[in-house]
């Protein structure tokens, strides 16, 4: 299985890498709890169709190892840009799907677009949920921390009381199975505790709107109208204001597990944006042809 060391302290973090090593490059980040897995219907299709796709596992989760720190915005960004470094990845798409897109938007304001064209923002919970001076119209974190102790008690629970909203299953269009919903939630419950919690604590703290406007290169936004993790007044229409080249698409009953009841579109939407960079990087070399 392929591994890397984090720069930061040495954790050793799984990823997977799908696709031919030539293709175009998209780098996934997963949401919380979830590890690579959760883009099974857009990096095999992709993969299939001659883009390299490659997923990080978060610290704690997935198949990388169980630590204790680094549960911070900072450390689990500098992770991400040390997969960038390790497989030398240029001219990455990165993708995030909702914590993850706080790790993509920190990976490049911290590291710079040397490795980075492209960004995509899908069901994000940035530039943040919880009340806060950049999000002064968030949730009460009263309210956040009293959800952490029924998160505490009962992950299991939790989850499992959680997942018709997080797939929006009553609206139409929404199919998923049963036996989907159970692998997902078993998923979710392989990210460790220390883990689980660490990553909330994450979501709570957000707080990017001053760092979006800095973002200086082309994003896509992904959202559903019908997000109840991430509502989209919020988050992706926010985001999509603040960003200086942002595409915003709206699924229409969408939830936050878009990538599952909307996988199709999506992997559509995210190989149209991945052509759009090829073709934008093929153009200084289109413009020179020919030059003495």
């Amino acid at each position: 299985m392929p591994y890397f060391e984090s720069p930061v302290d040495g954790t050793r973090l799984h990823y997977a890498d799908h696709g031919p090593a030539t293709g175009p490059v998209a780098v996934f980040v997963s949401s919380a709890y979830m590890g690579h897995e959760m883009w099974e219907y857009q990096m095999l299709p992709l993969a299939e169709a001659g883009y390299r796709c490659v997923a990080l596992d978060r610290r704690g989760h997935g198949r990388s190892d169980d630590v204790w720190s680094g549960y911070d915005l900072d450390t689990l960004a500098d992770d991400v840009h040390g997969l960038l470094d390790h497989l030398d990845l240029r001219d990455v798409t990165l993708i995030g799907h909702s914590v993850g897109t706080g790790e993509v938007i920190r990976c490049v304001t911290r590291h710079g677009r040397a490795r980075v064209a492209r960004v995509a923002l899908v069901a994000g919970v940035s530039p943040g949920t919880v009340r806060s001076p950049g999000t002064p119209d968030g949730l009460d974190p009263q309210v956040v921390r009293a959800d952490d102790e029924l998160f505490r008690r009962d992950r299991a629970g939790y989850f499992t009381a959680l997942a018709d909203d997080f797939f929006a299953v009553h609206l139409p269009g929404n199919q998923v199975s049963a036996p989907y919903v159970r692998y997902m939630i078993d998923r979710c419950l392989v990210a460790t505790p220390r883990a689980a919690n660490g990553i909330r604590a994450v979501v709570a703290a957000l707080d990017l709107a001053g760092e979006l406007p800095a973002l200086d290169l082309p994003v896509l936004v992904v959202h559903g109208t019908h997000d109840t993790s991430a509502p989209l007044a919020g988050t992706g229409e926010r985001a999509a204001r603040l960003l200086p080249d942002a595409t915003l698409k709206v699924y229409e009953n969408a939830g936050h597990g878009l990538f599952a009841t909307h996988a199709a579109r999506l992997t559509a939407d995210l190989r149209e944006f991945l052509d759009a960079g090829a073709v934008r990087a093929a153009e200084p070399a289109i413009a020179g042809a020919g030059r003495p």
